[in-house]
């Protein structure tokens, strides 16, 4: 399913060069016929704002959003195994299963990545597709709920993601992953991720540079999928 592709290019870390591929982007996702007739209608509000917000206000949104705390975080393990040994074991495990389907993996990215699953999940054929991304449904529902809570605009992509698994949306689920608290001050964010990795970065990020990972997804867009040399990763 090349929308699952799609999808997971609009859950990536903004960047200048995925702004620029939004128009082609809503296109196909328009045409798509294994998505529901109103995909385009709810995903607008998202594309519309990526496509119109300042760079760097669009990228301060989303590392507010997935990445000061764990509640919304988009590592699939992360709700189910938090630091657990069994975090490392699943890891291990759904790491093969991309080597077994031909993926080389060079991201810089963890494998319970939600884009980097969905990229997967894109190879595979429809029915496969659907039953794999069903396997982590509650995760999907639990998502889609504690956006649509904040009201962001990426609620409809989780929603969107549970339809395509046939996962119900509904309050005892969405209810069933208690959410971790998120950190109020700084010093409570240093506590919460003093064990993750630390990267270095320059002072000001560039604006266009992607993750490796994003970039090659958007160039695999560019190059196979759309007319006349396009492609994804």
């Amino acid at each position: 399913m090349d929308s699952l592709h799609l999808l997971s290019l609009l859950l990536q870390y903004p960047t200048l060069e995925l702004a620029g591929a939004l128009g082609e982007l809503r296109d196909r996702l328009a045409a798509d016929k294994t998505l529901p007739a109103d995909t385009a209608e709810r995903l607008a509000p998202l594309i519309d704002r990526l496509s119109a917000q300042d760079i760097y206000a669009a990228q301060e949104t989303y590392v507010e959003l997935f990445d000061r705390g764990r509640a919304l975080s988009l590592h699939l393990f992360e709700h189910v195994h938090g630091e657990s040994r069994d975090r490392g074991q699943a890891m291990v495990d759904l790491r093969e299963r991309y080597v077994a389907a031909g993926l080389d993996l060079v991201a810089n990215e963890l494998p319970d990545y939600l884009p980097l699953f969905l990229d997967y999940c894109s190879t595979l054929p429809e029915a496969a597709a659907r039953d794999m991304l069903a396997e982590p449904g509650l995760v999907l529902v639990a998502l889609a709920s504690r956006l649509a809570d904040r009201g962001s605009d990426y609620a409809p992509v989780l929603a969107l993601l549970c339809d395509i698994a046939g996962v119900e949306m509904d309050e005892e689920a969405a209810n069933s992953l208690p959410p971790p608290e998120d950190p109020e001050t700084l010093a409570e964010l240093d506590a919460e991720w003093e064990e993750e990795e630390i990267r270095f970065t320059s002072e000001l990020p560039d604006p266009g540079a992607a993750c490796p990972q994003a970039s090659a997804m958007l160039r695999r867009m560019i190059e196979d999928h759309i007319p006349a040399g396009s492609e994804r990763n």
